[in-house]
């Protein structure tokens, strides 16, 4: 019959939209994906709200076991294919509804509020965004700087740059698994400050002055949506050292400030940071 790929928005089980909601209690078969993010509520609570049992799609049946779990039945069935945020901010999800497609199976897309956009709450302009780029978590023989090219890229068109910051859900063990146990990691949600400095290091690394870590602005965005949301700006070396609290995480890297922008900027501005902003207007002579 249909599947719906259905936008949860960024908050909680209320957040999903009347349309959405409608769908899911019409579904036959309910997945909540839980591989490119989490919602600020578990899965009880979801259940609850919408009176259906829900199935947790993670990485294991996203890549493996989608064809066979989700889009098979969606051929004779009402599908519901929950998402945080919203259905088209991922390749994944792209993936998915360009699969059920080929299949002959019809799509729907039901949007919602996602980080994309959330982001704009910091006073940023929308339309003064570059490339969106993904911060990954470094590991002792594996440290990209593949996002360096983008933001510097982004910073010399005066342009703002979103950064997405890495989530591990389930990862394997893969310690256990050589002892012939299946065994996963615990959650890892990246933070402002640990992104802050990997890019601190990546500048380090890659020395092209794309950004400065005393003197850039930047915006950090923590669990957007939600009512203990939280939005501080300040240089990456103050950012750093901020309590942030839980996730999940993102992070701005300014390009050309707008007055408007400065005076809402102003309000989120850590305590006592170095950065000034009558000079931000020349950021970026160096960059460029």
């Amino acid at each position: 019959m249909v599947l719906y790929m259905v936008g949860l928005g960024l908050g909680n089980e209320e957040d999903i939209t009347v349309r959405g909601l409608n769908i899911v209690k019409s579904a036959d078969h309910i997945f909540l994906e839980a591989y490119t993010s989490v919602l600020g509520v578990d899965r009880e609570r979801l259940e609850e709200f919408y009176g259906k049992p829900i199935t947790i799609a993670d990485r294991d049946m996203v890549e493996q076991q989608v064809e066979d779990l989700v889009l098979v039945p969606a051929k004779t069935k009402k599908v519901a294919f929950l998402v945080v945020g919203d259905p088209v901010c991922a390749t994944t999800h792209t993936d998915l509804w360009l699969r059920a497609r080929q299949m002959g199976i019809e799509v729907e897309m039901i949007h919602n509020a996602s980080i994309m956009g959330a982001a704009g709450a910091c006073g940023l302009q929308l339309y003064n965004f570059g490339h969106t780029v993904s911060i990954p978590f470094f590991e002792e023989n594996w440290r990209p700087t593949s996002f360096y090219p983008k933001i510097k890229f982004n910073r010399q068109g005066g342009m703002h740059t979103l950064c997405l910051l890495d989530i591990k859900v389930k990862e394997p063990d893969f310690e256990a698994m050589m002892r012939g146990k299946t065994k996963y990691l615990p959650p890892r949600f990246m933070s402002v400050n640990t992104a802050a400095e990997q890019l601190l290091e990546a500048e380090q690394t890659v020395a092209q002055q794309a950004y400065d870590g005393a003197k850039t602005l930047c915006v950090g965005l923590a669990r957007m949506g939600q009512p203990t949301q939280c939005i501080r700006a300040g240089t990456l070396e103050e950012l750093r050292e901020y309590d942030f609290g839980g996730p999940l995480h993102s992070m701005i890297i300014c390009g050309d400030l707008h007055d408007l922008e400065l005076e809402v900027l102003k309000e989120y501005l850590i305590e006592g940071s170095k950065f000034e902003l009558e000079h931000a207007e020349t950021q970026l002579d160096e960059v460029r």
